[in-house]
């Protein structure tokens, strides 16, 4: 036979192995649905990594997920924000109901995506569902994804499901987070002096993640909040109350006015004033509302910064989670397939984010723009200012083993975000929120136990980790801290006293896990100066050692840095007491 024979037999064999592929691809065939045990070890299960590196795994891209509906399945209800958060759940769901080829389906589900921006909404129906798997066990499930950092104040709800016999329960997994597309949206000025915040008013869902955002930039810059938001207090940084994260943008790009009565010291003046929104604090689409309805303002922080801050949780109530064990092992290992293809395959993504407009149901913003902003972009506002846009990451099966500190020394970062947050919230807010759930009633990480102990010993795509350089020094400071740890008298150890602020800050520190540290030493002017520069620079890298000794992940090598200043950088006189005290102190500085 001639070589052209041969190059013309050669394409056939080939165009008809591609046709039989696709056929065999569009007949669901390839995902059979095997037994549960199966299931759980081969799909996640990947080949052997070459060369012994856990980074050069590669993970398969595996046959899209169908259109029909599977119709078959465990009947669950998803509720969810427009939140891009989700993609690696509106893969593993094939469509807004669960369809055939998906890995929902390939384990046992069928399961209803539902939008549901409001959060109180979700609350009472997370209430209704217990009552009703009360009365019907045969009930339908539901879970709702909030912000994670959101979840002590979502918590509240737990009254009204103690009333129906039941309580919150945390599926321990999740299934991305934001990464740049919550954010403190304000002035340019407060980049370079977070002072001019005083006196100024940020529109947004109150007692929430966007709000968290704000609070802890506050906090993190030793900025005073009033958190009244009916009242105007001059010397504080204010909120404006919004019903949710679009309606937020939309008063800053209004400009309506709002009557305060005007409080200085904790004190009303009978005075009334109008207060705008200056700032927002909002997530996609609130922030392209803005950037082209208006402009005028830029990234402040976001999540990019606090990276571990917004992880997507999602909970259910401990009655249907203690009655669907192997069903909550399931919509696990369907999500950790769905994660590896979102994260590995330009293809997958782009069909999660088709599924995701379909789910969210604006026709004026298809999949393409969901796409778009779930990357993160950086675009001109309409005066012609380049600011970010978007930004959120899926998690795979490794992600989540680091989110709750199931790696080797690992860190719970997920217990560090909430006890954060729910102090910052109750402690601002006690008539709202007294108090909180402790995570440990309605966190089980069994299931996630379970699964790891079955995928040991095999190759998995690897979690995602933040690399610091030791010589890069910070270029743009998020911000500025003072910490009053309390050592022994000219010494470098830490008195009983210091445990408690260590672990806040270590938390703090632990929320905001892509910035780099810089610990900064500072004594009084009392003794020899030589002395004092050294004590001074000890007691920083004592902060840093037990920073580094508590854990290692968290805080892996070049990114606390160490500098010592002695006594030449007092804030306060060192001729008082009280003075002397101010002075001797380790400023803490978050940047990039």
């Amino acid at each position: 036979m001639t070589t052209r024979g041969k190059f013309i037999i050669g394409l056939l064999l080939v165009g008809l192995l591609y046709f039989g592929i696709n056929k065999l691809v569009s007949s669901g065939a390839v995902f059979k649905k095997a037994d549960t045990q199966s299931v759980l070890l081969n799909s996640i299960e990947l080949p052997a990594a070459t060369g012994g590196s856990r980074a050069n795994i590669v993970v398969p891209l595996a046959p899209m997920p169908g259109t029909a509906p599977a119709d078959k399945g465990t009947p669950l209800t998803w509720e969810v924000m427009a939140w891009n958060s989700q993609m690696a759940g509106m893969l593993a769901n094939g469509g807004p109901r669960s369809t055939m080829g998906s890995a929902a389906a390939a384990n046992g589900f069928d399961m209803q995506i539902v939008r549901q921006d409001d959060v109180s909404k979700m609350q009472a129906d997370l209430v209704k569902n217990a009552m009703d798997l009360q009365t019907n066990p045969a009930t339908p499930g539901l879970i709702v994804s909030i912000m994670g950092d959101g979840l002590p104040g979502f918590s509240a709800v737990q009254t009204e499901l103690k009333k129906a016999g039941t309580q919150l329960q945390i599926i321990p997994y999740s299934v991305g987070k934001s990464f740049g597309e919550d954010k403190l949206m304000g002035p340019k000025e407060w980049l370079d002096n977070p002072k001019t915040a005083l006196g100024k008013t940020i529109a947004c869902y109150l007692r929430d993640g966007d709000q968290n955002i704000a609070l802890k930039w506050c906090a993190d810059n030793g900025l005073k909040v009033n958190p009244d938001e009916t009242t105007y207090d001059p010397e504080a940084v204010n909120f404006m109350a919004a019903s949710d994260f679009l309606v937020a943008a939309e008063k800053y790009i209004l400009g309506k006015p709002e009557a305060r009565t005007k409080v200085v010291n904790g004190k009303n003046t009978g005075v009334k004033v109008d207060v705008v929104a200056d700032a927002v604090a909002t997530w996609t689409p609130g922030d392209v509302n803005i950037a082209k309805q208006r402009g005028g303002l830029v990234n402040i922080v976001s999540t990019k910064d606090y990276s571990n801050q917004m992880p997507n949780i999602m909970v259910t109530t401990k009655r249907w989670y203690d009655a669907h064990p192997k069903e909550v092992l399931g919509l696990m290992t369907a999500f950790a397939v769905a994660g590896d293809q979102v994260k590995s395959h330009p293809e997958a993504l782009a069909r999660a984010a088709d599924i995701a407009a379909t789910v969210y149901g604006d026709q004026d913003k298809p999949g393409a723009y969901w796409l778009k902003y779930y990357k993160g972009v950086s675009e001109a506002d309409r005066n012609g200012n380049v600011v970010e846009l978007g930004g959120s990451k899926a998690f795979n099966f490794s992600d989540n083993l680091s989110l709750f500190g199931l790696d080797e020394g690992g860190t719970n970062i997920y217990a560090a975000v909430y006890k954060t947050f729910g102090d910052v919230q109750s402690k601002l807010y006690p008539k709202e929120l007294p108090s909180y759930v402790p995570l440990n009633e309605m966190l089980d990480l069994t299931p996630l136990k379970n699964l790891q102990a079955q995928y040991k010993g095999k190759a998995v795509a690897p979690a995602e980790t933040q690399q610091f350089a030791a010589g890069d020094e910070i270029r743009q400071s998020v911000s500025k801290r003072a910490w009053n740890i309390e050592f022994n008298s000219g010494q470098s150890s830490f008195t009983p006293a210091a445990e408690h602020d260590l672990n806040q800050l270590f938390n703090d520190l632990v929320v905001a896990g892509r910035l780099k540290v810089a610990v900064h030493g500072h004594t009084d002017n009392s003794g020899d100066p030589g002395r004092n520069q050294q004590l001074s620079e000890d007691r920083a890298m004592a902060v840093q050692h037990w920073l580094e000794t508590k854990s290692h992940s968290a805080f892996p090598d070049g990114r606390v840095q160490v500098y010592a200043h002695g006594a030449t950088e007092p804030i306060a006189s060192n001729t008082t007491p009280d003075g002397k005290a101010k002075n001797r102190r380790v400023e803490v500085v978050l940047g990039n």
